[in-house]
């Protein structure tokens, strides 16, 4: 089902999830032992029922339909792991050195989404 949506859907979907995925990081502050997969779902769900027009535009049998919700998780799955594995760029971490050295602060971090987050938090507090 979700392979027979437009292309521009399924990138909407996409960015839902990501976008959904990384205020959800944010709100437990990349704390990963406080990540709960049901809590992410359930802020994903109220995202795209709030600001998502491709949900908006799905049928009502679409949006009831169980291979439809198997082929979302699938794609939260794979949008999720493809975030975490994505490297910082080098141009984060030069910014991260800098600012957790003005700050005093040693944050570990694995993706760049994570370092997008540091990078933000550390310099609102300067």
């Amino acid at each position: 089902m979700l392979k027979n949506l437009s292309s521009g859907t399924k990138i909407s979907i996409t960015r839902s999830i990501k976008t959904s995925f990384e205020q959800y990081m944010a709100s437990i502050q990349w704390q990963e032992d406080k990540f709960d997969i049901q809590d992410f779902i359930s802020s994903w769900r109220t995202y795209i029922n709030e600001h998502a027009s491709w949900y908006k535009n799905l049928s009502d049998e679409t949006k009831n339909d169980d291979e439809f919700h198997q082929e979302l998780a699938l794609k939260i799955n794979e949008t999720m792991e493809k975030i975490l594995s994505e490297e910082p760029t080098s141009e984060q971490i030069d910014m991260l050195e800098n600012l957790q050295k003005q700050s005093g602060t040693d944050y570990d971090y694995s993706c760049k989404l994570e370092a997008k987050y540091l990078i933000e938090r550390l310099d609102e507090n300067k």
